[in-house]
């Protein structure tokens, strides 16, 4: 890879994923992180926010981790519980919204 294009994806806002929201985003577990990175399947950073370390992720090569694990269906399903439970929250708010307006 060409040092360009490589720090080019460090920097791309969105390219990047920390290692709680791959976990929290895909379900995949810290262990299994740490094995892709050993294998060498994934590239990670140690960054740290307000002292806290933690790994920074090429959000491309997650997906094409957690496909090739897990199948292209997981990935598909996981996005539609994702949305879903996105426009839950948003009509319970909306539902709030609406009974402290007739009030």
């Amino acid at each position: 890879m060409d040092s360009g294009e490589g720090k080019s994806v460090w920097v791309k806002k969105g390219a990047t994923i920390s290692d709680k929201s791959a976990r929290k985003e895909f379900g995949l577990t810290q262990e299994e992180i740490i094995e892709a990175i050993r294998d060498g399947k994934l590239q990670y950073r140690v960054n740290s926010i307000f002292g806290n370390p933690y790994l920074k992720l090429v959000r491309s090569e997650v997906e094409a981790f957690v496909d090739g694990k897990y199948g292209s269906d997981y990935l598909k399903k996981k996005q539609i519980k994702t949305e879903l439970a996105q426009t839950n929250k948003e009509l319970k708010r909306l539902k709030a919204q609406v009974a402290s307006l007739e009030i």
